[in-house]
């Protein structure tokens, strides 16, 4: 390299407090870099009749002569019509990295989004946005071609040396992830981030600290080129990945977490299988994001051991499973679309929305930052431009009588209610003369991993 030189994002500990597959993809011309491939996936309604077939093989047959069909297989069309594929082939990699002109070394959260723009997470986006696009997002929540998108991605630094023009080498933990071309770098407007994206500027708001304090003053705009996936004790599969792994030709309904899926979670992510705007013979995607979330957060390495005993034990076969390297920004609303176009370039066609989904309370009063509905009734006013539907997370409780029913027949017909808070449930896993926890709460198997993991 011409010059090397590493620019470390700073990181700031939150407080305590904080709980800090229409078709398969088509390799078509190369995006904004030499390297770039992306891939265009057209369908996804789940319109019959051979006339659609009919129009649809056409269709095809015209893309053939600039492309190549992966397969055939039915799925969900990515955000923006096109599933991005960035990552370089091997034997193109020591030459772009050997035109590097610097080094940039990820934080753990930067590194999650480099992962999702190389594999097509964040498709359209093909690449860090710039000026334009960012106040675009937070002042509209679209890029500039309009296109629904909850948060800006950007890679920041407080490096005066990086210049437009510069190829980056983008290093996580001693391998080298990607290259950034830079094409601009801009000085971030954080406050108005803050209140459009998170919809406050305090620092109570994790998300606000995060940009406050962990990100550099400057952000950096341009393509960029995947050189490798950075390994993890738990795999992450590329939407390309978990899209083959679906079902071709149902509904796939996406069911987002962070923490460990207890017996509530299961109850809600299967029964909603059956809501009525999902058609029969659908499968549910259990897809927890497993990168950095709330400082006080169960960590994602033990957060993925029991979603795998989970796997084994419920056995389901309508339940699929993968995990997502994303970092959550505990935004409300904003990240509830930003998890619903990232679960449609994974091959969704519902999306779970739940009570105060990606919400957040202030460190210092436990007050909420969101109303319980505000995710519910964005994503829900978002259906049409975003080309996926939401599902209701139903409002469950555990009944004496029943077992699992919704609050308002458990209200209805007088039941009995039984509740465990969160704290008690962490207390009873804590003390070896605590009472066993109750199977109607928890999984036996999520439990002994929790146990184990202390």
């Amino acid at each position: 390299m011409a010059a090397t030189m590493k620019s470390t994002v700073s990181r700031t500990v939150a407080p305590r407090s904080f709980e800090a597959q229409g078709r398969a993809p088509v390799k078509a011309a190369a995006v904004q870099a030499k390297s770039a491939r992306a891939v265009a996936v057209r369908g996804g309604s789940f319109i019959q009749g051979a006339a659609v077939r009919a129009e649809r093989k056409s269709a095809v047959a015209q893309r053939q002569v600039v492309a190549t069909v992966a397969s055939a297989t039915t799925v969900e069309t990515a955000h923006g019509g096109v599933l991005v594929d960035l990552m370089v082939p091997a034997d193109e990699q020591a030459a772009l990295i050997a035109s590097c002109d610097c080094e940039l070394e990820l934080s753990d959260r930067n590194a999650c989004d480099v992962e999702l723009l190389s594999v097509g997470g964040f498709s359209p986006l093909t690449g860090f946005v710039d000026e334009e696009t960012y106040l675009s997002i937070i002042n509209d929540m679209c890029l500039k071609d309009g296109t629904l998108f909850g948060l800006p991605i950007v890679l920041d630094t407080d490096s005066e040396d990086i210049k437009p023009g510069m190829k980056v080498l983008l290093k996580y933990q001693g391998l080298n992830q990607a290259v950034l071309t830079v094409e601009s770098k801009y000085l971030a407007q954080k406050p108005l981030e803050a209140k459009n994206c998170y919809g406050t500027t305090s620092i109570e708001h994790p998300g606000v600290q995060m940009i406050s304090f962990e990100r550099g003053q400057y952000y950096l705009s341009g393509p960029v080129q995947g050189l490798a996936i950075p390994e993890r004790p738990f795999p992450c599969k590329t939407p390309a990945e978990v899209r083959a792994m679906l079902p071709s030709g149902k509904d796939v309904v996406a069911f987002q977490c962070r923490n460990p899926v207890h017996r509530a979670h299961y109850e809600l992510f299967t029964r909603a299988l059956d809501a009525e705007n999902v058609a029969e013979d659908s499968v549910c995607l259990v897809h927890p994001t497993c990168g950095p979330t709330q400082g006080d957060d169960i960590s994602g390495e033990v957060r993925y051991q029991t979603y795998e005993v989970l796997k084994e034990e419920t056995n389901n076969p309508n339940i699929f499973w993968a995990y997502l390297p994303y970092s959550m920004h505990m935004a409300g609303p904003r990240e509830a679309i930003q998890h619903m176009l990232i679960r449609k370039n994974y091959g969704c066609t519902h999306f779970i929305i739940g009570r105060d989904m990606a919400g957040s309370k202030s460190c210092l009063d436990g007050e909420d930052f969101y109303g319980a509905y505000d995710a519910q009734d964005l994503a829900n006013a978002s259906t049409e431009k975003l080309g996926m539907k939401t599902v209701p997370s139903l409002n469950l409780c555990y009944t004496e009588e029943e077992g699992y029913v919704t609050a308002d027949v458990a209200d209805e017909k007088g039941l009995t209610k039984k509740n465990l808070s969160g704290t008690k449930f962490r207390k009873m896993l804590r003390d070896p003369a605590a009472p066993e926890i109750p199977e109607w709460f928890a999984f036996k198997s999520v439990v002994k991993v929790l146990r184990d993991n202390l």
